[in-house]
């Protein structure tokens, strides 16, 4: 079963930002992920897997896909947004700001307790669209599985 959100669709000059699944290239958008430092081990299964339970934001210039982003969420309360990525070529021109801009946006990510996302070196684009890092009291905790493991020793991260 695919998450059932409301798909939305808008043009920025000669961009189109979409959520419909349909309309994702899985080639393009798994060749955007194994790019990154974070999806260089995700295959074309685990990707088809976390697009159908997650809320996804491409980016075309015409019909070619530049951009993906995507939200797990249980439509009710919680998001994390995660594999937020614009094709190198298309870098430096406001894509990724539009699409945080519309993810924060999106009629089904309205009224949650939180909208939380991991990042190693996108602090100030998150940070202007409402992102921070003071947790209060809160302590964040998480169990890896060992696909992030990889990546942690690949990072150098703790």
């Amino acid at each position: 079963m695919t998450l059932q959100d409301r798909p939305i669709e808008e043009k920025q000059g000669d961009f189109t930002l979409s959520t419909r699944r349909d309309r994702l290239d899985f080639e393009a958008t798994l060749r955007l992920l194994t790019a990154t430092h974070w999806g260089d081990c995700i295959s074309r299964e685990l990707l088809e897997r976390s697009i159908a339970n997650s809320i996804c934001f491409g980016i075309y210039h015409g019909q070619r896909q530049v951009g993906f982003g995507r939200v797990v969420t249980d439509l009710a309360t919680y998001g994390y947004l995660t594999d937020v990525v614009i094709d190198a070529e298309y870098r430096g021109q406001g894509l990724g700001n539009w699409m945080v801009e519309k993810i924060v946006d999106h009629p089904d990510l309205q009224g949650f307790r939180r909208l939380a996302l991991l990042t190693l070196d996108a602090q100030e684009l998150y940070g202007r669209h409402g992102f921070g890092t003071d947790l209060g009291t809160h302590t964040y905790m998480e169990r890896r599985g060992a696909a992030m493991d990889a990546v942690v020793k690949q990072e150098g991260s703790p």
